[in-house]
């Protein structure tokens, strides 16, 4: 049974990230392709993600360099050829990253020239639709990098800019940097958000939209926490992803959490990890979060997000349940 403010049918509307971007209430994570995702499922996972009317995928040239026997590069390329082997979507919106890969580090104008020109070749596109500042670089001043990335969208290598993990002072002074000197803007702030971790409510968040920045927050079912997956009264196994989960598990609003999303999801009748999302979709300077799925399996929990309004009751009750 569901309520008069929620739906889960008909067509997601698009929601706009900058003056041209318009992109699916829920972005597609790249970071499993070529880790838990082989190339078939990747592909797999990637028909069906846009089947179902999903437009985003969101990818970084350290994905992923943390697999023994990976050095980075796997998730462009897995999808730089699933591009190649398919009519690319004409409203098709790719982003990637620069800065935390160790063959393409930090933020120096030269290492943005060098590492565009890899994420171009492994994605086997002309231009990126959205190019991250992937985290701070205290080395390189914050003038000279907004300079180099707004001269790729110069150039025609980038369509628009984005910046990952900054802190609201940093968020500012790029956006001064890019004012004064008449470059390109970021439009778009990546930033860990969820349920479980809210930090950025208090000032990161407040300082996005100020700016006019479009959020699309990361790790927004908590290593898979929020789905339900990981239980206190049931065997976890012995992996990174349900350490984390676990840890979860043992503070103090974790149960808290699941109970608020089994007993919404049970009366919408979607999956726990769907309501997650969806209450992220509800807070205001959203975007559309950036969720993965490592098989076809897992789609539907991200798909059905994207067409969830719940009402103001349900994003109260979440809202007590995750105040930790």
């Amino acid at each position: 049974m569901t309520n008069d403010h929620t739906t889960t049918t008909g067509e997601a509307p698009r929601r706009s990230l900058g003056d041209a971007l318009e992109v699916f209430p829920v972005v597609l994570g790249g970071n499993v392709f070529g880790w838990t995702a082989d190339r078939d499922t990747s592909f797999e996972v990637l028909d069906r993600f846009v089947a179902g009317g999903g437009n985003a995928i969101d990818t970084a040239d350290v994905y992923s360099a943390w697999v023994p026997g990976n050095s980075g590069g796997e998730s462009e390329t897995i999808i730089g050829e699933w591009l190649a082997a398919r009519t690319r979507p004409s409203d098709l919106v790719v982003a990637t990253k620069v800065a935390m890969w160790s063959e393409a580090p930090g933020l120096s104008p030269d290492n943005i020239a060098r590492a565009v020109d890899g994420s171009l070749g492994r994605l086997g596109v002309d231009a990126i639709d959205l190019y991250y500042a992937h985290q701070e670089d205290p080395g390189t001043p914050i003038a000279e990098s907004a300079a180099a990335m707004s001269a790729l969208v110069d150039a025609g290598k980038v369509r628009y800019l984005g910046l990952s993990n900054y802190s609201p002072a940093a968020m500012r002074e790029w956006i001064e940097v890019a004012d004064r000197e008449g470059l390109h803007r970021p439009v778009a702030l990546q930033p860990r958000y969820s349920l479980v971790e809210r930090g950025i409510e208090d000032e990161v968040l407040p300082t996005a939209r100020e700016l006019g920045l479009g959020v699309l927050p990361y790790s927004t079912l908590a290593s898979g926490f929020l789905t339900g997956k990981y239980r206190s009264d049931a065997p976890r196994p012995d992996t990174p992803r349900a350490a984390g989960a676990g840890a979860y598990l043992e503070s103090a609003h974790g149960e808290r959490i699941l109970r608020a999303l089994d007993g919404i999801s049970g009366r919408l009748k979607v999956q726990p990890g769907s309501v997650a999302l969806a209450w992220l979709l509800a807070k205001p300077g959203i975007t559309a979060p950036i969720a993965s799925a490592r098989n076809i399996a897992q789609l539907p929990l991200l798909l059905d997000a994207a067409r969830i309004t719940l009402d103001p009751s349900e994003i109260d009750e979440l809202d007590r349940a995750s105040q930790g």
